[in-house]
């Protein structure tokens, strides 16, 4: 009995080996494809291919040279900085210096024991004084670029290139009539009964800003220059310098006239008689003006009661204000666009060819 229970033991099942091998075989499908897969993983698409390798380096190695050109830039803007802030503490030396020796000028011309020849010296010496002033200005200027001043429009395009940006007096004549507040008529009348802070960020203002802004930044260092703005009446953007020539070397007082710009509110009509006629009485006159505008005058000395302007009025008006123009000075306009004064652009770009200047509307994303 004992014996048979044993070699039942001994039998094997051919159902349990079958099934065992089903499992190994299985078992060892699944780590070789784990293993395939696994070191698949590993292999980058770079080295897999060289010719995408050898790109990737030479891309690299590029990037690295940028990187240490980067560097060497900003090394020399910061010894650029420096200069520039070593030569305007200068220029700020030698004004206290030219204002001490103005107060001894005074004092000595009004002393009798003085003689001429100290007051001579004394003159001399302020002169040369303000010469170096003026070098040292230029010297900064040229170390920061050709403009006295920077402006960046979108993706930096130029886009009033066309203009032209000699002379040595030039006068930048800006409209800032209640029109300039919008380019329809239905917008301008809502635009105007609003804040004051509303019309000076309305969209065809702050174009007209930035234009302006965009030509202070071209003017030469060495050059002279004036900002008015008009409409009924005619004001210097910089308060009591009206008839004066200001010097583009002055960045502070350039900056200050900008901002003032920004400060101004359009309002009331267009008096472009007043505006060249005060152009023409500047001593010396100017030799290069910019007009920005958009449409004919609505006025002139006299004065209307009638609110009501016609177009054929406006050409009028425009003819009688060109005959106060100084000759021989060119004339660049920029035009914004205005509904309802369709002769404006035919007879501004008469006025640009007839005096040998320039004529353009800047693009409806400018800057």
């Amino acid at each position: 009995m004992a014996s048979n229970s044993k070699s039942n033991r001994r039998k094997v099942n051919p159902l349990s080996l079958a099934f065992l091998d089903v499992m190994f075989c299985g078992f060892g499908a699944v780590i070789l494809i784990f293993l395939i897969l696994d070191h698949a993983s590993t292999m980058s698409p770079e080295e897999s291919n060289p010719e995408l390798l050898a790109e990737i380096n030479l891309l690299n190695e590029e990037v690295k040279q940028g990187e240490l050109g980067l560097v060497r830039i900003r090394n020399i803007l910061s010894d650029v900085d420096f200069e520039v802030v070593t030569a305007e503490g200068l220029a700020r030396q030698i004004m206290e210096q030219i204002d001490t020796f103005l107060q001894e000028l005074a004092a000595l011309e009004n002393s009798s024991m003085a003689t001429e020849e100290d007051l001579a010296k004394l003159r001399s010496d302020i002169e040369a004084l303000e010469q170096e002033v003026l070098r040292l200005q230029a010297t900064a200027f040229e170390q920061e670029g050709n403009s006295v001043r920077q402006f960046l429009g979108d993706g930096n395009r130029q886009y009033l290139s066309g203009l032209f940006l000699g002379g040595q007096r030039i006068l930048v004549l800006v409209d800032s009539s209640a029109s300039m507040l919008d380019s329809t008529i239905v917008n301008i009348i809502r635009t105007r009964n609003m804040s004051d802070e509303l019309k000076r960020n309305a969209p065809k203002w702050k174009r007209v800003v930035s234009t302006v802004d965009w030509i202070s930044t071209q003017l030469p260092v060495t050059s002279q220059y004036q900002i008015w703005s008009f409409n009924t009446e005619t004001n210097s953007v910089i308060e009591g310098t009206k008839g004066l020539w200001l010097e583009v070397a002055d960045r502070d007082q350039l900056n200050q006239a900008i901002e003032n710009v920004n400060t101004i509110v359009p309002a009331d009509g267009t008096n472009m008689e007043q505006v060249f006629r005060a152009a023409a009485n500047m001593s010396p006159r100017p030799d290069n003006i910019f007009l920005i505008t958009d449409g004919l005058p609505t006025l002139d000395d006299r004065g209307s009661s009638d609110p009501l302007v016609t177009p054929k009025e406006r050409v009028a008006l425009f003819e009688e204000a060109v005959e106060e123009l100084p000759p021989s000075i060119p004339v660049n306009i920029v035009l914004m666009p205005l509904e309802g004064d369709p002769a404006a652009a035919a007879v501004f770009w008469q006025l640009a060819q007839y005096t040998r200047g320039s004529f353009l509307t800047p693009s409806k994303d400018w800057p």
